[in-house]
Formats: C-alpha cells, sequence, structure tokens
C-alpha cells in the first residue's frame, strides 16, 4: 500500500478525465499537460471526485463542442462541486475511421462511435453507406473493435486511440465541418485567480428572482460597463419551472473595475452570485477575436 507521502506525490503528476484511453479528452490533456499522467475515468462524476479526493491535481472537462453545441450533464454538476476553473483549452477534432490492420472500405458495413461523433460525420458515413451505430464513447468504440476483431466494423475515434489499440486510420479527417472544436474547463481544488494584467475570462453561476424582466435588469450593467457576454445558458432546477440557474461566461477580471460595477448590479436583482473561476484566456479565444473583430 502506498504510503500518503507517496499518494500526494503522485497526484500532483495526474490529470483526470472521463472515457477510455485514447479519448479526446485524453488527447486534450496530452496536448495542454504533456509531462503529466492522465487518469481516465467512467463517468464526469467520477472525473470531478478524483480531484476532490486528491487523487489528481486537475480534470480536464469538456464543456461545449463547436458543431454538437454543449456536453450534457457539465452545467448541472459543476454548481454542486467544490472545484474551480484555472483554464481553458480548444481542442481541434479530427476524426479518424479506424479499422483492423489491412482492412478495405469495401470490407466495412458498420461503424460505432459516441453519438456526437456520428453526428458529426454524417455525411461521410452516408456516401460510404455504412450502417452507425452509437457506443458509449469513441474510444470505447475503437477498443471494442480491437477486443472483437471484427473485419466488417470500423470506429470513429482520435489517431491517440488507433495508436492505443493497434488500429490503422482508413481515413482521416472525416468530420463533416472544418472547424470542429471542443472547448476544454481545466478544474483545480485551488482558486487560482488570473493576475488582473492578462486576458481574462471569467465564468460565473447566478439565479435571478422571479420577477417580470429580471435577467433584462441582471445584465444591463455589463452591457452599460461594456463588458463582453461571450456565454450565456440557463436550466431549471430541482425540476421546477418557476426557478432558473444562469451561467455565464464574460470578458474580464473580477478586480477591473468595470467589471466590479457590472457584477455589483447583477448581486442586486439575483438571489445568488458565485463565481467558479478567474482564468487566462486560451490562444485560441485570443485569435478568433482577432480574425472576426
Amino acid at each position: 500500500m502506498a504510503t500518503t507521502e507517496q499518494t500526494s506525490s503522485t497526484s500532483t503528476n495526474m490529470i483526470a478525465f472521463q472515457g477510455e484511453p485514447g479519448a479526446y479528452s485524453h488527447l486534450a490533456c496530452r496536448t495542454v499537460f504533456p509531462d503529466r499522467e492522465a487518469l481516465p475515468c467512467a463517468t464526469f462524476e467520477a472525473a470531478f471526485a478524483a480531484v476532490e479526493e486528491k487523487r489528481a491535481e486537475y480534470a480536464m472537462i469538456p464543456i461545449e463542442n463547436s458543431v454538437a453545441g454543449r456536453v450534457a450533464d457539465i452545467h448541472q454538476l459543476m454548481p454542486h462541486k467544490n472545484l474551480h476553473i484555472v483554464g481553458e483549452h480548444f481542442q481541434r477534432v479530427n476524426h479518424h475511421l479506424l479499422v483492423l490492420p489491412g482492412t478495405k472500405m469495401e470490407d466495412l458495413d458498420l461503424v460505432r462511435s459516441h453519438e456526437q461523433a456520428l453526428g458529426q460525420c454524417r455525411e461521410h458515413i452516408s456516401k460510404w453507406g455504412l450502417k452507425a451505430e452509437t457506443y458509449t464513447d469513441t474510444a470505447g468504440a475503437a477498443k471494442l473493435l480491437a477486443q472483437i476483431k471484427d473485419p466488417g466494423m470500423a470506429a470513429i475515434a482520435s489517431s491517440l486511440a488507433g495508436e492505443i489499440y493497434g488500429l490503422e486510420s482508413l481515413k482521416q479527417g472525416i468530420e463533416d465541418a472544418d472547424h470542429n472544436t471542443t472547448r476544454f474547463l481545466i478544474l483545480s481544488r485551488e482558486n487560482k485567480v488570473a493576475p488582473l494584467d492578462l486576458p481574462c475570462v471569467t465564468t460565473f453561476i447566478f439565479q435571478t428572482r422571479n420577477v417580470p424582466a429580471s435577467l433584462y435588469k441582471a445584465l444591463g450593467g455589463f452591457a452599460t460597463n461594456g463588458i463582453n457576454i461571450t456565454k450565456l445558458e440557463s436550466y431549471q432546477l430541482e425540476g421546477t419551472f418557476n426557478a432558473t440557474q444562469f451561467y455565464a461566461d464574460i470578458e474580464g477580471h473580477p478586480e477591473d473595475p468595470s467589471v466590479k460595477l457590472a457584477m455589483e448590479e447583477l448581486d442586486f436583482f439575483t438571489n445568488e452570485v458565485r463565481i467558479l473561476g478567474t482564468y487566462p484566456q486560451a490562444d485560441y479565444r485570443i485569435e478568433q477575436q482577432k480574425k472576426y473583430s
């Protein structure tokens, strides 16, 4: 059995993710933290727990995709966890059609993958005349193919999954949209607030009062103070249609005078405001801003 000291030392080099080895979350871990060991977890809850229980220092969690939209469950989980957002990463999703070595396209009749990956490759799958079946995740489909060795089956997954499970990439870049990108959040037990002099994103949740125009009034301060809201999503609380919680991203730091004024106005019109993290903007975000400004 490992000692407490050994466990602590090991956990500081771990980053948790949801999925099988070779998942796109695993690829994101390798990209951002090439010197850290990635810890695969069966569920998002398990990935959060790995950090909370000090078995990993960080978690790499997908929050949204440029094609498929938001990742289900994450917005519901985050308010109930004692973790903080300390970074963001945008991972380009490059899908591969993985097969057993030596397989040709004419041998295939079935492709398995996560439902989002199948949807993102719908045009190619239709063109090839393959039957699509959903699986728990992309890397899991690749692992299954390696186990059952079905020459008529393919899996849509990452190049990393192909490398791990000994599969051949018959086709690559098969996503229908060339902008297919997933945004990940990096979570930590420590609240590592970014310096005020860096371009930042601040993520927070809030609940509006159940009165007419409450959201309009709550967000008015961001408009009058010139603060850009880059993300705003709502979901119902505890199964009721009368209580709504909002999840928001803004560009700026809470200590910036303009942001401070906007947050004060938000607080006046809401029942609760909780900042989940203030972290540096990813290079990808900054480049996109320059491109479309």
